[in-house]
């Protein structure tokens, strides 16, 4: 046998064993599951939550959240944030 022949070999014994292993091992039992939510329940909606900007104040918010404090319609390129 070849070293690459030898090297095959000893991978398929160790997924064989590996296999019955798996076989061999007790299942674990399912999570159990919540039941639905009722319909009457009425969800907050993330723009509720959102604090509206302050007056006068830019606004943009970028992608982590966080909001420009320039004022409204500033004419710089950049948004500072805070």
């Amino acid at each position: 046998m070849s070293k690459m022949d030898n090297l095959r070999a000893m991978r398929e014994a160790k997924y064989a064993a590996a296999q019955k292993r798996g076989a061999e091992a007790p299942t674990r039992p399912k999570a159990p599951v919540a039941p639905p939510l009722a319909s009457t329940v009425k969800r907050a909606t993330p723009a509720a939550d959102a604090a509206a900007p302050a007056e006068g104040l830019c606004g943009h918010r970028n992608m982590s959240g966080r909001t420009c404090t320039r004022e409204q319609g500033h004419p710089q390129k950049s948004h500072r944030y805070s």
